[in-house]
């Protein structure tokens, strides 16, 4: 008897510790107030993930999938949408070229190949029934598309398809041929899933594309996310929400990885873009288990952050949380892309994004 309670014991402390390790890791005892007293403006576009800006044309592409609408089964709207910086109304354009295959966005990311035409690539994940359910959900089948945009006219190229394009969660373009993407999750099983989001096991990578081949540049990342290219310094930004940091990395001549530093966030970071001076924008979810509870519907809110990387160098970097919420004017932020004074952030699952004012960002 002794025996069986002393096992009883050990398997309760077991228990105990592993649910403050999760709770501990994800930001279950943060605390998370509105650190924003500005208007915020909201834009109708349904699950706008993920941003790409043309700051010298002034317009953004947006990739918007209505996974709120999928999860509780309403007729829902995917693809790409063009919004015009400049415009005072601000109202964007669904691209229709985005309809002429089965589009659940992702990750994008675009490059300006001459004056007026764009290459744009897409991450997609897409059902045997033309529905996306999930990145994780074993029937969807993953790619990365291409497209060109020339004068709002959105045109498909071709699709990159292998089986190192598994769980794609963000792609960056290098120039006309090569990009870099990474995969969230290495696990094929429920239970390697599980594990690697709850216990965050290390097993996502980052793989780069050479206009021929698949390579695998680095690997044992806790849910690799966001991905952006500082062009100026050769310098790759790799998100991993599971380990609340940005990993960082030169890029060499063949394509290959040099990692730099891990940088602590304290909070789930997601997509990541530069601004014109090189500094880091990200869109970070500070408390991931909230966020779950959110995505899958059992919360009509989750928490929302924002912050900020000045990058010199391994040793010498600022972080710093420009912008916190309880998730009432939106939850689950993603991205965040400033230009000329205003701040465009989006989100998973909500059906607007918003618009913050910079100069009162913190």
């Amino acid at each position: 008897m002794k025996r069986f309670l002393s096992i009883i014991g050990v398997l309760t402390l077991f228990l105990i510790v592993w649910a403050l390790y999760i709770c501990a890791t994800t930001g279950f005892f943060r605390s998370i107030e509105n650190s924003y007293s500005g208007t915020v403006e909201k834009v109708s576009v349904p699950g706008a993930e993920d941003f790409s800006i043309s700051r010298k044309d002034g317009f953004l592409i947006i990739s918007s999938d209505d996974r709120a609408a999928r999860r509780d089964g309403r007729s829902f709207t995917s693809g790409l949408y063009y919004m015009d910086l400049n415009s005072t109304d601000r109202k964007p354009e669904f691209l229709e070229g985005s309809n002429t295959i089965p589009l659940f966005p992702h990750g994008i990311s675009m490059f300006q190949l001459d004056s007026n035409t764009y290459r744009l690539l897409v991450v997609n994940h897409v059902t045997s029934g033309s529905e996306a359910v999930s990145s994780m959900d074993p029937d969807t089948r993953h790619s990365i598309e291409e497209y060109t945009l020339r004068d709002k006219v959105l045109t498909h190229i071709q699709t990159f398809a292998n089986e190192l394009v598994r769980s794609p969660n963000d792609v960056v373009i290098v120039d006309e041929t090569r990009f870099y993407f990474t995969n969230d999750h290495g696990s094929k099983t429920k239970l390697g899933l599980l594990a690697e989001d709850f216990l965050g096991f290390k097993r996502s990578d980052v793989v780069y594309y050479n206009g021929r081949d698949y390579q695998v540049v680095d690997d044992g990342i806790a849910y690799a996310n966001g991905i952006n290219l500082d062009y100026e310094r050769r310098l790759l930004y790799v998100a991993s929400p599971r380990s609340f940091l940005v990993k960082t990395y030169v890029v060499n001549e063949d394509g290959s990885l040099a990692f730099q530093t891990d940088i602590p966030c304290n909070s789930g970071v997601d997509n990541i873009e530069l601004d014109e001076n090189g500094k880091v924008w990200i869109g970070a979810h500070p408390k991931l288990l909230a966020f779950t509870s959110y995505s899958t519907g059992q919360n009509q809110f989750a928490p929302s952050e924002l912050i900020t990387i000045e990058y010199k160098n391994k040793s010498d970097y600022t972080v710093t949380s420009v912008y916190t919420s309880e998730g009432k004017d939106m939850s689950g932020s993603t991205t965040a892309i400033p230009y000329k004074g205003k701040v465009y952030v989006g989100n998973v699952m909500d059906s607007n994004f918003i618009i913050l004012d910079q100069a009162l960002l913190k």
